[in-house]
């Protein structure tokens, strides 16, 4: 993960740069605007007026054209800078990640049945992360027959999640309340959660909805007995109501970070409920293959560089059977029988991860 972070933050600087041209670039053009125009008017006003133009117009007008030359001159090397920035991105890439994989990764991924899978992988990725336009479009270019069914979950959950962003309770409070046994059973505050947000909202309307806030009050009553405490300081609250809870001790309850729990914890419950993973499973895998390629990508170098004919294959990365069991070797490290057996030299044998020179004989074999 540590080369994605490297990518990250260059791409993070060209952003930033491309901010700050697009700031600067704006603001030097309102500039120049404001002088061209202010110039024309003067120019105008002398003609109405039948003014006889001076001997330094010319001068004024040369200056002008510099000015605006040297303004669009700045902003071209400025765009420049920015695209050395671009190419340092490319290099990043090229130096953290290895375009290479066939050497490590079964051909079979790329055949029929297996990219479908791979496909179906992506979809529901793309779902789950709420770009249903990315999605249905990869379906149709694909071919692949989604089953409404799949997708119905998702599309609620976002809807839902939708109208959370926008700070609008309705949807997911329906949604609750409708699955109040479900989520009563996974021992959920999402309902309790949801009434809290909604009332803390009446509380920051003031003291005009101080009865409103008292009638809707009467939602907590089923969960008092697990929330005791928190309903609690919620009803405290109502005594500053008058005076600003903006200025009170209870200030807390409008901080925004309440709306950004609110979804967080509607996305875990309702995955929960529906069997869906908090991270979908493209997720779960990318973060699984930055941790296991690049130690794959240094055990083929290793081999290939002790000229170990025949121990790496394309087609069956590190067999490990019971014929061929893995091995645990006094550093730690664990690699097959057969690999340790055409690693051995001299009767000593050097680890493929790191310079450890051991007895072949003093590897333990691993029963998982």
């Amino acid at each position: 993960m540590e080369r994605c972070a490297c990518v990250e933050r260059e791409l993070d600087k060209v952003l930033q740069k491309f901010l700050c041209y697009g700031q600067h670039c704006e603001r030097g053009l309102e500039e120049l605007l404001v002088y061209v125009s202010q110039l024309r008017e003067e120019l105008s006003t002398a003609a109405l007026q039948r003014t006889p133009l001076s001997a330094t117009l010319s001068l004024v007008m040369s200056q002008c054209c510099k000015k605006i030359k040297d303004t669009v001159q700045n902003l071209a090397s400025d765009h420049k800078d920015i695209h050395s920035s671009i190419s340092r991105v490319g290099k990043a890439i090229d130096r953290n990640f290895d375009a290479d994989l066939c050497g490590i990764v079964p051909a079979m991924v790329w055949e029929s049945q297996e990219k479908q899978i791979l496909v179906l992988a992506i979809i529901e990725h793309l779902y789950q992360q709420g770009m249903l336009g990315v999605a249905e479009e990869l379906c149709q270019e694909s071919t692949m027959n989604v089953d409404i069914d799949f997708k119905k979950p998702f599309l609620e959950l976002n809807s839902i999640l939708e109208a959370l962003h926008k700070q609008d309770l309705e949807p997911a409070l329906s949604w609750a309340i409708f699955h109040r046994q479900q989520l009563a059973e996974l021992n959920s505050s999402l309902e309790f959660r949801l009434h809290r947000l909604h009332f803390i909202r009446l509380l920051a309307g003031g003291p005009g909805k101080e009865l409103e806030a008292l009638s809707y009050a009467r939602h907590f009553q089923p969960f008092a007995h697990l929330h005791q405490q928190e309903i609690q300081v919620m009803m405290g609250s109502l005594v500053y109501l008058r005076l600003g809870l903006k200025n009170s001790p209870y200030r807390h309850l409008l901080d925004d970070s309440h709306w950004t729990e609110i979804c967080e914890t509607f996305t875990r419950d309702a995955c929960a409920l529906l069997g869906l993973s908090v991270e979908s499973p493209l997720s779960v895998s990318f973060a699984a293959g930055c941790v296991a390629l690049p130690v794959l990508m240094n055990i083929k170098a290793v081999i290939e560089q002790r000229q170990c004919t025949g121990v790496w294959s394309h087609k069956d990365e590190l067999p490990t059977t019971d014929s061929n069991p893995p091995i645990k070797l006094i550093c730690g490290h664990v690699i097959s029988r057969d690999a340790l057996n055409k690693l051995i030299n001299g009767g000593k044998l050097k680890c493929p991860y790191c310079p450890m020179e051991q007895n072949p004989a003093d590897g333990k074999r691993l029963i998982f």
